[in-house]
């Protein structure tokens, strides 16, 4: 496919073909498809190894319609740049449902990635007929379905002292990202849970739990308590470091403390608030939706705005 300013438009069968041709085909990469939906409805289904692209309403209302960066749109450094020299042709954007290009509004996230994209990147641009509605209805075996509200299948612990298992403690971690789990202190003892994860790093935010396999997996240790005047703020730099070097090595990590409630939670929320570049409350559904007990007591959730503004309010 050749090179071209201008945007083309695609049907979902157009869309497979072009999926489905072989990446040597192409001088580039390939294609890549950007997703512009919400990033929790992205979570919960998308087109196979398509891309998120994420626009909130603190960065709207700075944008005070101008046009938009790309790197406002795209909160991944790897694909933006892979994208600003052409390393993906063509670029098919998506939105939930529009049959054209005509049919975008001017603020609309499609409409302002484009515009983007034109401006930005040396490739042929492409819009999919019908967005992701219309083409997971056609070709739904080459989209992705999160299981709603489904812990990991690992079977829990059995019951020895007549108690019931916690259920912080019931099940396995859950997979957030492919690259990112959360649990508790007990997922985290449990070598075959993590085996069967795949899990190859453990991020410890505890004083007290024990690394249980030291030795075999990568730690690191954050010291937080999970009190009302603890600073888990001072430790997000830290965390997200740590997860982004295991997923750059190709790894998998588990975040935990004690009941995977509180302390790891927060840390999962603010590594989502950061590489995702969605609000608390998105973030929050998103993990709520996967690990039900999370609670971040008031004062982590009072951090947690407060990086919020932060990181959303970077241009």
């Amino acid at each position: 496919m050749t090179s071209s300013s201008e945007t083309l438009e695609i049907s979902g069968n157009e869309l497979v073909h072009i999926l489905r041709t072989p990446r040597h085909q192409y001088t580039s990469d390939g294609c890549v498809v950007l997703d512009c939906r919400p990033f929790l409805d992205f979570s919960l289904a998308h087109i196979c190894e398509s891309r998120n692209v994420n626009w909130n309403s603190m960065l709207r209302r700075r944008s005070k319609s101008s046009v938009v960066a790309l790197e406002w749109l795209i909160p991944d450094k790897t694909l933006l740049s892979r994208l600003r020299s052409g390393g993906y042709c063509p670029v098919v954007v998506a939105d939930e449902r529009s049959r054209s290009v005509a049919e975008l509004k001017s603020e609309s996230v499609a409409q302002m990635l484009l515009t983007a994209l034109q401006n930005e990147v040396h490739t042929q641009i492409c819009f999919l007929q019908g967005g992701f509605e219309g083409f997971s209805e056609a070709f739904s075996e080459l989209c992705y379905n999160s299981p709603r509200n489904q812990f990991s299948t690992v079977e829990p612990e059995p019951i020895t002292t007549g108690r019931r298992t916690p259920s912080h403690d019931q099940d396995g971690p859950v997979e957030l990202l492919p690259f990112l789990f959360l649990g508790s202190a007990v997922h985290s003892s449990r070598r075959e849970a993590l085996a069967a994860a795949g899990i190859t790093a453990v991020l410890n935010v505890s004083s007290t739990c024990p690394n249980f396999y030291e030795g075999e997996l990568q730690y690191l240790r954050l010291t937080v308590e999970d009190t009302l005047v603890a600073d888990i703020r001072a430790c997000f730099q830290t965390a997200i470091a740590f997860i982004n070097s295991v997923k750059q090595s190709g790894g998998r990590v588990l975040v935990h403390c004690q009941a995977g409630i509180s302390r790891s939670a927060t840390i999962c929320l603010a590594y989502l608030m950061h590489t995702q570049r969605v609000r608390l409350d998105e973030a929050f559904d998103f993990v709520k939706q996967r690990r039900h007990v999370i609670s971040p007591n008031l004062a982590f959730m009072g951090q947690l705005l407060q990086f919020e503004t932060d990181i959303l309010c970077q241009g």
